[in-house]
């Protein structure tokens, strides 16, 4: 029984670090692609702060195919060039921001 428990309370350590780092990942993604020259996660700037995308698009399903096919295409925000990977943890990141 002790052997389970650990077991379970280490893999929740590694899933919560998983999220940490994820997060990291897409404020150092957001950084490198440029994104903050225009947005921040609380304030608007030039587009809108991270957290106002995050609650308009909050319950909406579509939100992250919608956000990447406006990111990839360039309609209705500027072209991004980077991979789907990269779309897919930005677009996450930014719904995530509070």
């Amino acid at each position: 029984m002790k052997t389970m428990l650990l077991v379970l309370a280490a893999a929740g350590s590694m899933v919560m670090a998983g999220g940490v780092g994820a997060a990291d990942a897409g404020a150092d993604l957001a950084k490198a692609k440029g994104c903050l020259n225009c947005h921040a996660v609380a304030e608007k700037k030039v587009g809108p702060a991270y957290k106002d995308v995050a609650a308009k698009y909050k319950g909406n399903k579509d939100a992250a195919a919608t956000l990447t096919a406006k990111l990839k295409d360039g309609k209705g925000h500027m072209k991004i060039a980077a991979s789907d990977a990269e779309l897919k943890t930005l677009v996450q990141w930014a719904l995530s921001a509070k």
